[in-house]
């Protein structure tokens, strides 16, 4: 694998007032997707080319994975080119899988490595040894695996990373996930098509759904049923191996949120996104930001592997608070962060609720987001689903030093919300780069006051 992309220099980034932000750019490929791509171009019977490829930490933990189990990667910046060797080609690892911060590696790495005749240990950084997989064990040993991790007393019967993975003959299974979650569900479709016999997974809503679409692209034997949140994975009569095709990796959503808000957050701005993807389970951060007054033009320009993709046009405009809950905030779920900041400078009050995932990210992103609200000057009550949040309507907020916790969602927030202060927001920048390596060089480019200290 090429070296990694070069870590801009800046440790810290200071955030100050901006003038209107105007500008056409792009955003990083999709993480969820570019996890994707990397790892079923690995199952694939041949040599995958991928494009658009995000060059954020994560995605570059799941390449060094697959590296780490016989696969080979090169990689050139956004692009690379995957050398299938298929689910047989797959080879213990001579060391544990480092999954850096990233819970969709261990998370789907994990189900891979259930339907495999070897012992794998898979491990991560000090946020994701935090990160709860009882979820994620308990179904795949009803499939036949051996799963183990390390145990929390303040949290019994659950698991944790560092986890050993005892891989071998699976049976299929028909199993109610407890939670809507598409790392859970990608994680036993893998595990699915290595079984033998029907496994039939349904969920109690509909999350994101790239693992299917990609899938069915390639060849795989999965069909889902949106109207009963169903998934279904049949191998008999399948020859296990998935079709080599070039993939295309759309622009990141989540990524772009942040933008978009930061348009919104400073008067006159005219900003375009590009090339983003607008996959129907995860748009619901636009359909938030529209509820909330946001000025949004979204235009479709194409599909790439049956993801839709197209441009977002933002233009500043006072926003008004809402209720985002249920069904929306399952689909704006990774966005939460950016679209809080939105929800602090409006008029009004917004309700976030049926959030308590947010709990387990990369941090407890509820109690973060309370925190970084709350020493920025605006009123916040915690909930243990989500967060009630009283706009500013029109007053700045107050600077100060963000404290990310390992979250880069939470730094890119904090650095957001001190572009609307007329004093200095200090962010540690490091953990940016685990999704939008480019953030601070795009805002700069739009006219954000963004600057390295």
């Amino acid at each position: 694998m090429s070296k990694s992309p070069s870590v801009p220099p800046e440790v810290t980034l200071r955030a100050l007032r901006s003038g209107p932000l105007a500008g056409v750019c792009r955003v990083p490929g999709d993480k969820s997707v570019s996890h994707r791509a990397l790892l079923f171009g690995a199952l694939c019977d041949g040599a995958v080319e991928i494009r658009g490829l995000g060059e954020g930490g994560d995605n570059r933990s799941t390449a060094r994975a697959l590296e780490a189990l016989g696969v080979g990667i090169r990689l050139a910046g956004t692009e690379a080119e995957v050398r299938g060797v298929g689910f047989g080609g797959l080879r213990a690892a001579s060391a544990a899988l480092d999954c850096g911060n990233s819970g969709t590696t261990i998370r789907m790495m994990t189900g891979l490595l259930a339907g495999r005749p070897f012992e794998t240990t898979l491990e991560g950084d000090a946020s994701l040894t935090k990160r709860p997989m009882r979820r994620l064990a308990e179904p795949l040993r009803k499939m036949g695996a051996t799963i183990e991790g390390r145990a929390d007393p303040a949290r019994p019967g659950d698991v944790f990373p560092p986890l050993r993975v005892r891989g071998g003959a699976l049976t299929g299974l028909r199993y109610d996930l407890p939670v809507a979650s598409a790392q859970l569900k990608s994680a036993l479709v893998l595990a699915g098509l290595q079984a033998t016999g029907r496994t039939e997974l349904r969920e109690p809503a509909q999350s994101r759904d790239h693992t299917e679409r990609m899938l069915r692209h390639l060849g795989a034997p999965i069909s889902a049923d949106p109207a009963t949140n169903t998934i279904v994975v049949d191998p008999a009569g399948w020859n296990g191996q998935l079709r080599a095709a070039p993939l295309t990796v759309p622009g990141d959503l989540s990524s772009a949120t942040f933008l978009i808000v930061a348009a919104l957050a400073v008067p006159g701005s005219d900003v375009v996104v590009e090339n983003v993807g607008l996959n129907p389970t995860r748009t619901g951060a636009l359909d938030a930001l529209a509820a909330m007054g946001a000025d949004l033009t979204i235009e479709p320009t194409g599909d790439a592997m049956g993801e839709p993709v197209g441009r977002v046009r933002v233009r500043a405009r006072g926003l008004r608070g809402t209720r985002i809950a249920g069904t929306l905030a399952l689909r704006a779920i990774d966005e939460v962060p950016a679209l809080a900041v939105a929800a602090a400078l409006a008029e009004g009050t917004t309700v976030f609720a049926d959030l308590e995932e947010l709990r387990i990210k990369e941090s407890d992103r509820i109690a973060a987001l309370a925190r970084e609200l709350g020493r920025a000057g605006v009123k916040v009550e915690q909930r243990p689903d989500g967060l009630v949040i009283e706009g500013l309507a029109g007053r700045e907020p107050r600077g100060g030093t963000v404290e990310p916790e390992h979250d880069h969602r939470i730094a890119m927030a904090g650095a957001v919300l001190g572009l609307a202060s007329s004093e200095d927001t200090l962010v540690p920048a490091s953990e940016i780069a685990t999704s939008f390596p480019s953030f601070a060089e795009t805002l700069r480019a739009l006219g954000a006051t963004l600057d390295p200290v």
